[in-house]
């Protein structure tokens, strides 16, 4: 149970600092993470879209959110997430990042 009051904490101070700073993509990021792995995997979803909506070119974000939505079972939608991915970290020349995704994608049912 301890644990459990622990991660309440923690997303309420990042939801406390992304309101304040909705700019702010690491107090972001770790909010998605924290909702992700809470198992709320919906509103970590939606998290690592309005990150990606302010920082397109926020890497980890991508793989992140294509792996929440394939636990959700939206495949096509991890699909698009992982491509877009692999575009903004080619572009950017990340590619550790890039390879990452790539092995996501590649894990992905046909």
């Amino acid at each position: 149970m301890e644990n459990g009051g622990m991660a309440t904490n923690r997303i309420a101070m990042l939801k406390q600092m992304v309101d304040q700073d909705p700019k702010n993509t690491f107090a972001r990021y770790g909010l998605a993470m924290e909702y992700a792995n809470s198992g709320d995997l919906q509103t970590a979803v939606t998290e690592f879209q309005s990150l990606i909506a302010a920082d397109e070119n926020y890497a980890p974000a991508y793989y992140h959110a294509g792996q929440a939505l394939e636990k959700l079972g939206r495949v096509e939608d991890a699909r698009s997430v992982y491509e877009k991915g692999i575009e903004i970290t080619t572009r950017k020349g990340d590619l550790h990042t890039r390879s990452e995704i790539e092995a996501a994608l590649s894990l992905l049912p046909i």
